[in-house]
């Protein structure tokens, strides 16, 4: 999903970029606001196993392949605001160090992946725990913000590449969007695992969890 340079129209990349930086310094005021002690290593260990997973791949069907996005898994430890800093952190360092993705559209990636895919994927998150308060309702949301988080970051990808010309939106969505759905049970069944083990050793970190939750 990382896009590369000379997918995107000069126009749209641009206009990606301008609502990039203006969503990153909205994510930092707020972030200033909720900082605390505890989160400055705490945002520092998600930033690391973010951008280590994401160095992992596994197998799709048809040949591809895809890893964590990890927005969702940020968010539910460090709220929206943080968890959108964490992936464009490590989205600007594997742009700059890996070249993975164009450095044009940088913000076209960030865009998708930490502000789209994040912001979506926690609202969804934040409705699920809402409408089934539960413990099981609640890792329920965390699964189903993770899967929708990929599904919302591919779409906006494809949009983009449509509204681009570089290929006919239809097209794009549709392949898109089947690959992406498959990718993101994946996000899913990795930020489930992760958030149910430390709800487990550390419940203490993870800052969504209600105190007031039904077993």
């Amino acid at each position: 999903m990382h896009l590369p340079d000379g997918f995107l129209s000069t126009p749209v990349w641009l206009a990606c970029d301008v609502v990039a930086v203006g969503a990153l310094y909205a994510a930092t005021r707020k972030s200033q606001r909720q900082f605390e002690e505890k989160t400055v290593p705490l945002t520092g260990i998600l930033c690391a196993f973010v951008f280590a997973a994401q160095m992992i791949n596994f197998p799709v069907a048809g040949g591809t392949s895809g890893h964590l996005l990890g927005g969702v898994l940020a968010a539910v430890f460090l709220g929206p605001w943080l968890g959108c800093l964490v992936i464009s952190l490590v989205l600007i360092v594997q742009c700059f160090l890996f070249q993975d993705g164009g450095v044009a559209v940088l913000g076209a990636n960030i865009l998708n992946m930490a502000v789209i895919g994040t912001g979506l994927g926690y609202l969804l998150f934040t409705l699920g725990k809402k409408v089934w308060p539960t413990r099981q309702g609640y890792l329920a949301a965390v699964a189903a913000g993770s899967w929708f988080s990929v599904v919302a970051s591919a779409a906006a990808c494809a949009l983009e590449i449509g509204f681009s010309g570089t290929y006919p939106t239809g097209l794009t969505l549709k392949a898109m969007l089947s690959v992406h759905a498959v990718i993101g049970l994946g996000e899913a069944i990795i930020t489930t695992l992760v958030v149910t083990t430390v709800l487990v050793l550390r419940p203490d970190l993870v800052t969504t969890y209600p105190v007031e939750v039904k077993a």
